[in-house]
């Protein structure tokens, strides 16, 4: 390298802090044994997961939800109402299939919150049905949660109830009423024999064992029994079926369902299907049940009014004597028995909209109106207005199992139903303005009618009243009776909406999970990205300087040399080691230094400058070598030691440092008392002496300066050994009596940030004709990979180079290892 590109390099800014990605890469290269290692551990753990994992089945079943027309459905029989179509009860089955109330019908009918148990090779298995017996439990009393209660037979006759516990107090539950409640259950171990189908009554169990039907039992077996929390059981089966339209049809549904337990899917989703259609029925039928009770309250009150008025006439005629009346005269109360009949069914529909009206008023629950058809009401306005409040209704009532009161959906259901309340209440108002004209209208003609039988004696007009009451009590109860039929025959006719179309049942079907191929990617890919994801963030941390590639990228300054990493008793490699890599190394520095010297004009001996960041990265090592090389090549060579605040080049030399450049600078001895000869020709050392309280002041003055140009006269080469420069200021005041500085770099130490330190300096000109020395030099595939060709000074790293020089190196692993590099 030439004087002049030195110079250039001044006037070069330092280049910036950037993510090295090819370091990176050659990390990860260098550490694919953590990779392989993590990838194996991953796939151990997802082996053991699916080996561990219980099976999980699908199963589903066909449902079709029609209106069903019943087939006794008349304009005179209009008792039922189906608003909102097949769209509107697909809506409403799919909601009722997460509801609470509808889950908790269905766990209690198929008692899930009972488990019957095996010891399986990794956990115990639920058997469900196929336990050779089954447990009818006494619900009004607490059953012990989440415990397990062994059942072991000894016969075909007897077995006996064992447990183990460790703690006496233990939860229960009254699944008559699910309340919660505490239990005793017997400490360490408990065991108690008892018959086949004796009632058990222990006082954390209760309950008789049955033998299933059709089934053998083997002595010595195991089973094990667990109640769990009913209210756990219902949260857990809640969200488990899911529905969706099948085909293009969309009042068909498929419901399917996951589990682990065929048999337990199977039952659920039959049972699932089987209670959605009993309580669809019980919803079609509430309305035809309403008015069956309405007309059962009416009709009893006319059977009164009958009995009443038959007593009537009976004491009438045993009095009187008198039974008919002539022909004229029952032309007229017939006229009349028919008005009064009009005039009944007038009053009924009054008295119905008076009930109706009050009840919208003051009730809250909807769903209980009788149909105005069981008074004569055909107005279609006043049914389909009920039928939209009944159906409303329904429906918040439906939307109470699943969702938080307060919700908007209450709301704007509550908003609908106020509404059609409004319109009601307009149509009931107009209704009985109408009504009530017609009631004049008959009273006005029954008046005209009775006037005309005032000539008639007392008696007989006493007869045609009575008889015209009891007619019309006998015509009343007469169509309360009718009516009454009607309703019962469409409620007896009703059928479900809801109907199975294919039943769920096992054929087989093989499991659909765990997916083990998916777990044994999912580790693959966690096995390999984890330890990269970890290599990143430390090499991302990672501030030491760790290959000479990173000192390229970090600072324009050039490396002048390589030092190996170096293991011996003392510091003197290059004298009492001259055939060893190391002191071809600072051989080679010598080298490229006489080049760079070569361009000085000065006249005189050489200075070099060596100096680090910190304490420990092999300045002082460096300085004596780099020293001793130009003294074995003839050259007159003297080592300064200026590190005042730490010295330590005597103890190499086994000199003391009583006396050193310190007692020289402070004027307490002359320069050749304090000049120590060594063993090795042409080298002196002048060590540092005791440490004084204002190194840096020393250093600055005119004395260094003198000596320096004294000893150019006197020596070839002037090593001056100065302490650190990321520590204190002393070596940039040393720097001006420098013609060239080494800036020693150890690998696996000095920090990155210290490159940006002498980068500032650098530019700022504060050190000048600066090179980096890098110590502890190792060739790693993973660091280094700009070098191996660019620096050719026979460093000793390769093949070549181990034949020419000696190694510290002298085990059997690796000569071995040399062998195998030579043949390969």
């Amino acid at each position: 390298m030439s004087y002049n590109e030195f110079e250039d390099l001044d006037h070069v800014e330092s280049k910036g802090m950037t993510f090295d990605f090819k370091g990176f890469l050659f990390k990860v290269l260098h550490l694919w044994k953590l990779i392989f290692l993590s990838i194996g551990v991953a796939l151990i753990v997802a082996y053991s997961i699916n080996v561990r994992k219980q099976n999980v089945y699908r199963l589903g079943a066909l449902v079709s939800i029609e209106n069903d027309q019943n087939p006794f459905f008349t304009a005179n029989t209009s008792i039922s109402f189906n608003w909102g179509g097949v769209s509107g009860k697909v809506g409403k089955v799919i909601t009722t299939l997460g509801t609470r109330r509808h889950n908790e019908k269905v766990v209690d009918s198929l008692q899930y919150y009972m488990r019957y148990m095996v010891e399986g090779k990794y956990r115990k298995i639920d058997i469900y049905k196929k336990a050779p017996f089954y447990l009818e439990i006494d619900k009004s009393k607490a059953q012990v949660l989440g415990r397990y209660i062994g059942i072991r037979f000894l016969s075909n006759e007897r077995y006996e109830v064992f447990t183990s516990s460790e703690s006496e107090n233990a939860s229960g539950q009254v699944y008559l009423n699910k309340k919660k409640v505490g239990v005793k259950v017997p400490l360490g171990e408990f065991t108690k024999e008892f018959k086949i189908g004796e009632k058990v009554s222990l006082p954390f169990a209760h309950f008789i064992l049955h033998k299933r039907p059709s089934t053998s039992i083997t002595p010595k077996s195991e089973y094990y029994v667990q109640f769990l929390d009913f209210d756990g059981i219902v949260n857990q089966y809640k969200n488990i079926v899911r529905a969706s339209p099948s085909g293009q049809t969309s009042s068909v549904l498929r419901l399917s369902m996951n589990g682990a337990n065929k048999g337990k899917i199977v039952d659920y989703l039959n049972a699932t299907v089987a209670i959605l259609s009993k309580t669809e029925l019980e919803h079609k039928n509430q309305y035809a049940t309403n008015t069956i009770k309405f007309i059962d309250s009416s009709l009893a009150a006319v059977n009164s009014d009958l009995k009443s008025v038959n007593e009537e006439m009976n004491d009438f005629r045993r009095q009187s004597k008198v039974f008919d009346v002539d022909e004229e005269l029952q032309e007229v109360s017939s006229k009349l028995k028919t008005l009064d009949k009009e005039k009944e069914a007038v009053n009924n529909k009054i008295k119905y909209l008076d009930l109706l009206e009050n009840y919208l008023r003051t009730k809250t629950d909807y769903t209980e109106i009788a149909a105005p058809t069981s008074v004569g009401i055909e107005e279609s306005n006043i049914l389909t207005s009920v039928g939209k409040i009944t159906n409303l209704a329904i429906e918040r009532q439906n939307l109470e199992a699943t969702t938080k009161e307060g919700s908007s959906l209450f709301k704007e259901l509550d908003s609908r139903i106020d509404a059609e309340k409004n319109v009601l209440f307009e149509i009931i108002k107009g209704t009985k303005g109408t009504v009530n004209i017609q009631l004049n209208s008959i009273n006005n003609q029954i008046a005209r009618l009775e006037s005309k039988l005032s000539d008639l004696p007392e008696d007989q007009q006493q007869f045609l009243k009575i008889q015209r009451k009891l007619d019309l009590s006998q015509e009343a109860y007469n169509v309360y009776l009718a009516k009454r039929s009607e309703a019962a025959i469409v409620k007896a006719a009703n059928v479900s909406d809801i109907s199975m179309i294919d039943e769920a049942k096992d054929i087989g079907n093989g499991p659909i999970g765990p997916n083990k191929s998916l777990n044994y990617m999912m580790a693959l890919m966690v096995g390999f990205f984890a330890p990269l994801a970890l290599i990143f963030v430390v090499f991302l941390l990672d501030t030491t300087i760790h290959g000479s590639d990173e000192v390229e990228r970090l600072s324009t300054i050039p490396i002048l040399g390589l030092i190996g990493k170096y293991r011996y008793h003392n510091n003197l490699v290059v004298n009492e080691k001259p055939k060893s890599a190391e002191a071809e190394s600072f051989r080679s520095i010598r080298s490229s230094l006489q080049f760079f010297y070569k361009n000085k004009k000065k006249e005189g001996g050489r200075t070099l400058m060596l100096t680090s960041s910190v304490s420990g990265e092999g300045k002082t090592f460096c300085s004596i070598n780099i020293a001793t090389a130009y003294a074995l090549s003839g050259k007159k060579t003297i080592l300064l030691g200026l590190d005042l605040r730490k010295p330590k080049i005597f103890n190499d030399f086994n000199l003391n440092n009583e006396q050193g450049i310190v007692n020289y600078l402070i004027e307490d001895a002359q320069f050749h008392e304090v000049l120590n000869k060594t063993h090795i020709e042409n080298l002196d050392v002048v060590t540092s002496g005791p440490i004084p309280p204002n190194p840096s002041e020393m250093l600055m003055g005119n004395r260094l300066s003198k000596l320096i140009e004294d000893l150019r006269q006197e020596y070839d080469m002037i090593i001056l050994d100065t302490p650190p420069l990321g520590l204190v200021t002393d070596a940039l005041e040393i720097s001006n009596f420098a013609d060239a500085t080494l800036f020693v770099v150890r690998l696996d130490y000095t920090k990155k940030g210290m490159l940006q330190l002498v980068n500032a300096k650098y530019r700022k000109g504060e050190l000048k004709n600066v090179s980096f020395v890098l110590n502890f030099y190792k060739h790693k595939t993973n660091q280094n990979y700009g070098y191996g060709y660019g620096y050719g000074y026979g460093y000793g790293y390769g093949v070549y180079g181990e034949a020419y020089h000696e190694s510290s190196k002298k085990g059997l692993k690796y000569k071995l290892k040399s062998w195998l590099k030579l043949w390969s």
